[in-house]
């Protein structure tokens, strides 16, 4: 790997015009106002393994069209609530994967619901468990192209409204201070906190990591990696789709979404990403708020010589004192 994205001055200043469509915002008020009508049921389960510490249940939500979303729900033991609550989405092709894994934001002595990716879970981790029961016109391999000519059949709208609910869902919650909600994820994941972060107003905070899904064009120019990589495959069959596919994108990128934001946010870029090009997130990063909330707390934490990995455990050595900044 090797510096290939622009400078850091550069990076910094970096705000580039990025492609909106004029119906943006009802489209996604349409949306979250179908998926809501199908109520906020939230059933927890027994979890598979006790903790001596944390309590940690199975639970199924009701997300996009009503389909159930599963996901592991941590509270701190005897720890009298409501609590504020973390909400976490994972990384492309990974799941929920096991119980266990799921502790941290509860070890910190927080509620956590660690929401599953519908159709994920077969690529890296333990496992998911949400099928995706909705089909797809033509599609590369994967999930970047899945509905790909019509943003209301995108894979992505499913997604990112599965996280919306997810915030609802624990919002529901007995033990939860549903003024205190933060929403965190990194890579795919920090693309649907900054999507969530747009698509609720009234977010304590969010955390997103090393972002995926941002700044579509610019990461179609100079990544020759996968996933942006199956959207060029994609784009190599089907030669004439060029604009008909960025229209349908751009209702679902991150820098549109970031715009839209008003919570305090922590964000990490890695400027040998090559995955997920560093000028992409700081393409969210710098238009974080501008829309609704200027000069709202937001703060870019840089891993000079790292990866797509970004900065893992380091990082979140920084997110457990952020969050406590803004929920204690």
């Amino acid at each position: 790997m090797a510096l290939f994205d622009l400078s850091r001055s550069e990076l910094e200043a970096y705000r580039p015009e990025v492609r909106e469509p004029a119906d943006f915002d009802e489209f996604w008020g349409d949306t979250l106002a179908d998926a809501r009508s199908h109520g906020t049921d939230v059933d927890l389960a027994p979890g598979p393994v006790e903790l001596g510490l944390i309590d940690i249940q199975d639970v199924t939500y009701r997300g996009f069209g009503g389909h159930p979303v599963k996901g592991w729900y941590a509270r701190p033991r005897g720890v009298d609530g409501p609590l504020p609550c973390v909400v976490e989405a994972c990384g492309y092709g990974g799941g929920r994967g096991l119980a266990i894994e799921r502790t941290l934001w509860a070890a910190a002595g927080y509620a956590y619901l660690y929401m599953d990716t519908r159709g994920q879970g077969a690529g890296w981790g333990n496992g998911g468990d949400t099928p995706d029961p909705v089909g797809s016109t033509p599609a590369t391999p994967g999930f970047m192209t899945r509905g790909i000519t019509d943003p209301a059949d995108y894979y992505y709208r499913r997604v990112f409204t599965d996280a919306v609910r997810a915030v609802d869902a624990a919002r529901s919650l007995p033990d939860v201070d549903a003024d205190r909600v933060v929403f965190a994820g990194g890579s795919q994941g920090g693309g649907i906190a900054l999507a969530v972060a747009g698509l609720v107003p009234d977010l304590a905070g969010v955390l997103a990591d090393v972002p995926f899904l941002c700044h579509f064009e610019r990461a179609l120019e100079i990544s020759d990696q996968f996933p942006y990589g199956e959207i060029v495959k994609y784009l190599s069959i089907f030669r004439d789709a060029r604009e008909r596919t960025l229209d349908t994108l751009s209702y679902f990128d991150g820098v549109n979404h970031a715009k839209r934001a008003a919570a305090p946010t922590l964000m990490s870029v890695a400027l040998m990403d090559q995955v997920c090009p560093p000028s992409t997130g700081y393409a969210a990063f710098n238009w974080y708020g501008e829309r609704t909330a200027p000069g709202v707390r937001k703060e870019m934490v840089v891993y000079e010589f790292n990866g797509h990995e970004g900065g893992q455990a380091h990082q979140q050595t920084r997110q457990v004192p952020f969050v406590a900044s803004l929920v204690g």
